[in-house]
């Protein structure tokens, strides 16, 4: 059991950021990681067939017999964690209530603002997290769906995307927070833009860093951790087209010979929605 990999799951490249955290983090661990970008974006989707998609995803995820999921997808947590975690009996973490911990940790005036998706904005989880944590904090959503379809299509790094980048954070007003969450996966991927938008006073949430001690809390604590001896093997996957996620990949991650295999959105919908009480720690 300690030497299964740890399964990790987005709706694109975005949970990307959360395997590189893992990498340093977790660096004996296998990873098993799964894009659906043919089915991109969740975030204008409906709730209810997001957590669809996630249960098929998380059933392909078991057949490679992973002994934790991260789903690295803060529209996929706001859809799918309650149901993964009433459902699994390996531990599921997400990403929206450890970016919520940190944010409120880190901001003096407790005035946070949210980048995300439009589906993760209009969840409202983000807000009542932090307000479970802080209730006289003061917070700013703002959705930005252009950002995960600069980040998909390889062009972050662009000037064009620096001035998208700008005009569109300029939502935010002087003064008017002092802590942003990068509440998509995808956002770290354009840290440089984004820190140049807000300016220095305000300091960046990117709740990837924080999901990982999570789940490596969690794996110490249930004694799932790999051996230090153990050689770590990884196996990318996408339902879109595998050479630019792995073009993306491989300037992200720095692993040599990274190459994804392509898996049809017929394979995963085969998987169905999750029963109760699946994967055991037999698996």
């Amino acid at each position: 059991m300690k030497s299964q990999p740890i399964g990790f799951l987005d709706s694109g490249i975005g949970g990307l950021t959360v395997v590189k955290e893992a990498l340093r983090q977790l660096p004996n661990e296998s990873i098993v990681y799964l894009g659906d970008q043919a089915r991109l974006p969740y975030g204008p989707r409906p709730a209810s067939e997001v957590a669809h998609f996630v249960q098929q995803i998380t059933g392909f995820l078991l057949a490679q017999n992973v002994k934790a999921i991260v789903i690295a997808c803060n529209t996929a947590t706001a859809a799918a964690l309650p149901i993964l975690q009433a459902k699994l009996s390996i531990p599921v973490v997400g990403v929206i209530d450890s970016g919520s911990q940190s944010a409120v940790a880190m901001s003096q005036a407790q005035q946070i603002g949210v980048i995300a998706t439009a589906g993760t904005i209009s969840s409202h989880a983000y807000h009542r997290a932090i307000t479970k944590l802080s209730p006289q904090a003061t917070i700013s959503g703002l959705a930005c769906p252009e950002f995960v379809t600069i980040v998909e299509n390889n062009q972050a790094e662009t000037p064009e995307t620096a001035k998208t980048v700008a005009e569109k954070l300029s939502y935010f007003k002087p003064g008017q927070i002092d802590t942003l969450i990068l509440g998509c996966t995808h956002f770290p991927l354009l840290q440089p833009a984004i820190e140049a938008a807000v300016g220095p006073n305000v300091q960046l949430v990117d709740s990837g860093v924080e999901t990982v001690t999570k789940i490596k809390q969690l794996l110490t604590d249930q004694k799932l951790l790999a051996p230090s001896n153990h050689v770590a093997s990884h196996a990318f996957y996408t339902t879109g087209a595998t050479a630019p996620f792995d073009e993306i990949a491989a300037n992200w991650l720095q692993l040599p010979g990274l190459t994804a295999k392509h898996i049809a959105v017929d394979g995963l919908v085969a998987y169905g929605d999750l029963e109760e009480g699946e994967p055991t720690d037999e698996a």
